[in-house]
């Protein structure tokens, strides 16, 4: 039986396609009220009408999360339909691999400013919108680049270490406030961006080196969010949460 999230108001960044919009779809089953934020209009939109044509309560928010000014508007917005926002997941990410001779300094930025700046933009207002007598949650997306070394990861790398670490910096400092913050670590999932980067091929080997010996899905990640996002997990906080079928425990 899937978690109760009803009347619960999240915001979603990059949930306009892939994992994100899986996500939207599977926290507004649970009983969310999901605002899907992204950068493209069209997909953001058409997720949205799609979410509402299945009867479940989602709105649209389009800009660039990595700017404060509209992280923080897309917010206020957010926050007015039910007077507070409960939970923000920072799914939004650049997703790039390539030789660390080939990294080009205008994808760099764009790649820390998304996955890194948001982070702080989605604890600014959550700080300002949430309800302190419920208390409320951030799930940030790292990866299990994070804690080993994959060569031509650099730039990807990079962000997502420095996302592990916020989530755990912020569980410290927002805590005492009623504010959880932990970080999903999901293993290759083959969404529409990544088989642009991976072969099916790619991904049948990696899952025989998994002691699950399957690829994840994004089922998975969102089934591991919506337990976050829960009462269920009212006492996890700063935590990272593989969900990878054991890879990064088996080494």
């Amino acid at each position: 039986m899937p978690p109760d999230l009803n009347n619960q108001y999240i915001l979603i960044t990059g949930a306009g396609r892939g994992l994100g919009q899986h996500l939207a779809r599977h926290l507004a089953s649970c009983g969310a009220v999901v605002g899907v934020a992204d950068i493209d209009a069209a997909t953001t939109h058409t997720t949205v009408d799609e979410l509402r044509a299945s009867g479940l309560q989602a709105y649209a928010y389009v800009g660039d999360v990595s700017e404060q000014a509209v992280f923080l508007r897309m917010a206020d917005e957010f926050a007015r339909i039910g007077g507070r926002i409960d939970a923000i997941v920072n799914n939004a990410m650049l997703l790039h691999y390539c030789p660390i001779e080939q990294v080009e300094d205008e994808r760099l930025t764009v790649m820390l400013n998304v996955g890194i700046k948001a982070v702080f933009w989605s604890a600014q207002a959550l700080l300002k919108h949430y309800d302190k007598s419920r208390g409320a949650s951030i799930i940030n997306m790292s990866s299990p680049v994070a804690h080993r070394g994959y060569p031509n990861t650099s730039a990807y790398s990079a962000v997502k270490g420095a996302i592990t670490t916020l989530t755990k910096v912020l569980g410290a400092e927002l805590g005492p406030k009623g504010i959880r913050v932990n970080a999903v670590s999901p293993a290759s999932v083959p969404t529409p961006g990544a088989l642009g980067l991976n072969s099916k091929e790619v991904y049948e080997k990696r899952a025989a080196t998994i002691p699950l010996r399957r690829i994840g899905t994004e089922q998975d990640n969102s089934n591991a969010i919506a337990f976050l996002l829960s009462s269920e997990a009212s006492f996890v906080n700063g935590e990272i949460f593989n969900v990878d079928g054991g890879a990064s425990s088996a080494g």
